[in-house]
């Protein structure tokens, strides 16, 4: 399993229209085959910097989502939204404690 974290942030007048983008793509997202599940998480002292947290079968899966139509259309919806690069990172889970 790959779990992948996206950190971005967004200027602060851009927050509510990153939400609605979210809104309107995060069921195709996590009904993409091989995601087995998707968090959207705010920084508690910075609410403009927003995070999603996947969950994929494996890197195979991860890949056709991020290149398919459905990516590519949420992912201009929102980088025009950001005031800083988003950053990501792709992890292998090693252990799992409760």
């Amino acid at each position: 399993m790959i779990n992948r974290i996206v950190r971005m942030s967004f200027r602060p007048e851009e927050v509510e229209n990153f939400l609605k983008v979210f809104e309107a793509s995060k069921d195709k997202i996590a009904g993409f085959e091989g995601c087995e599940g998707l968090n959207l998480l705010r920084d508690s002292k910075q609410t403009n910097v927003l995070f999603t947290y996947s969950y994929w079968r494996d890197e195979t899966c991860l890949n056709h989502y991020r290149y398919s139509e459905l990516f590519k259309d949420t992912w201009a919806k929102t980088k025009v939204l950001f005031n800083d690069k988003p950053q990501a990172w792709s992890l292998d889970l090693l252990d799992k404690v409760k």
